[in-house]
Order: structure tokens, then C-alpha cells, then sequence
């Protein structure tokens, strides 16, 4: 058994929860037997403020790796964003073995393995609950969660024991819940980027209020 994400939660490398994901995860070792091809753990210490939320590791990416947002496009956005904003030193090289480090800031997903197309199941995601909300509240320190995503949202919604109808996701939108700042923005996908639908200057600005609102400026 391999203990991921602190907080004392015990996720099994075979967990088994979600049997299509199981079956996906086998496939993949077959296919790249070199792999992490298990739950990917968070990034980022436990004591952090701010907790990022995306929606499910990669195929190539965090599935490869085994860290979130690593390998793939999305990271590419993600961590020269928290570089520019004093959340992460080091160098980012889509790999584990970079020199990269966050500072007041950890990583995780709403849904720990990965699933196929990039789309978890609804059933997936509410299997994969019970290791957001025991992140969340390991986290004393939590001040801020920017979620990355629609699902990411709801997940946290649910998390903190919030009806879902009360806070919409809609991105730019920022809410205080339970004395936590839950800042909404696209997810930092490739097709949200190539889109238009998500600029890297409108992801810079979530970062930015977040910021300024933990240092009382706003």
C-alpha cells in the first residue's frame, strides 16, 4: 500500500474503486510498462494556503510521471504561472526529476487516475471524493482553492458540504466559503488555450486576485 497526498489517507497503488479506470490502468501498462500508471499524488506540502484543483492526470502526462500537471501541455501553463506569482522555484522540465518546488501552494485532482479520453464518469468522480475532502482538511492552513474546471468546482462544493446550485462555476467568479476563498477559471487545457476560450493572461489574473485578496488589498 503507498500512502499519497499526506493527510493520512491510505490510497492503494491497485486501488480498485472504479473498475473502468482499473481496466484502463492495466491497458496502459501493457503499453508503457515504464509508466507510473497509478493514483498520482499530490504535489506541494500539506501546510500550504493554497490548494489547486484540476480535474484528472493526463495519459501522457501525470499518468507518465506520476506528478500532477507534469509531462503535458497543461503543465507548460500551469507552472510558469505559479513561478511568475512566487509559488514554485526551480526549473520546470516535465519531469520529476526537475528542480522544481512549490511554495505555499499544493497541487491535486478531483479524480486520481487517469481515465480514458481525458473524461471521468460522474460515479468516478464521486468514488474519488473521499481523498479530495480529507485533503482539504489536513490543509490547517488553507486560506485559498482555485479550481480548474467545472468538475474540480463541484468537487470541492461537495468537499466542503455546499449545495452546488448556491455557487455556479463560472470563471473569474470568486466566493467565500467557509472562511476560504474558492477562485473559479478554465481548466489550462490545450484545447481551452488554442481555443481562445482561455488566455494566459486571463489565468494570470485569477492567480493575481487570489493574491491580493491573501494580502488584503481587495
Amino acid at each position: 500500500m503507498q500512502t499519497v497526498g499526506n493527510a493520512g489517507l491510505a490510497m492503494e497503488r491497485e486501488c480498485c474503486r472504479c473498475p473502468r479506470l482499473v481496466a484502463f490502468r492495466q491497458e496502459n501498462r501493457t503499453r508503457f510498462p515504464r509508466w507510473h500508471n497509478a493514483p498520482v499524488p499530490s504535489f506541494g506540502c500539506k501546510e500550504s494556503w493554497l490548494l489547486i484543483v484540476g480535474l484528472a492526470p493526463g495519459l501522457h502526462g501525470a499518468n507518465r510521471t506520476g506528478r500532477p500537471f507534469t509531462g503535458d501541455f497543461a503543465g507548460t501553463i500551469l507552472y510558469p504561472t505559479l513561478t511568475e506569482f512566487g509559488f514554485a522555484n526551480g526549473i520546470y522540465k516535465e519531469s520529476c526529476s526537475d528542480s522544481l518546488v512549490l511554495n505555499g501552494c499544493r497541487i491535486t485532482n478531483a479524480v486520481r487516475c487517469v481515465p480514458p479520453a481525458n473524461k471521468p464518469l460522474p460515479e468516478e468522480t464521486r468514488l474519488c471524493l473521499s481523498f479530495l475532502e480529507e485533503e482539504i482538511a489536513a490543509m490547517s492552513q488553507l486560506r485559498a482553492i482555485i479550481v480548474l474546471g467545472k468538475i474540480a468546482h463541484e468537487s470541492v462544493l461537495i468537499s466542503l458540504k455546499m449545495k452546488k446550485s448556491t455557487f455556479p462555476f463560472c470563471h473569474g467568479r470568486f466566493y467565500n466559503i467557509k472562511n476560504i476563498l474558492l477562485a473559479d477559471s478554465y481548466h489550462c487545457s490545450r484545447y481551452n488555450i488554442n481555443t481562445g476560450r482561455l488566455t494566459e493572461v486571463m489565468f494570470r489574473n485569477v492567480f493575481r486576485h487570489v493574491l491580493s485578496v491573501a494580502a488584503g488589498e481587495s
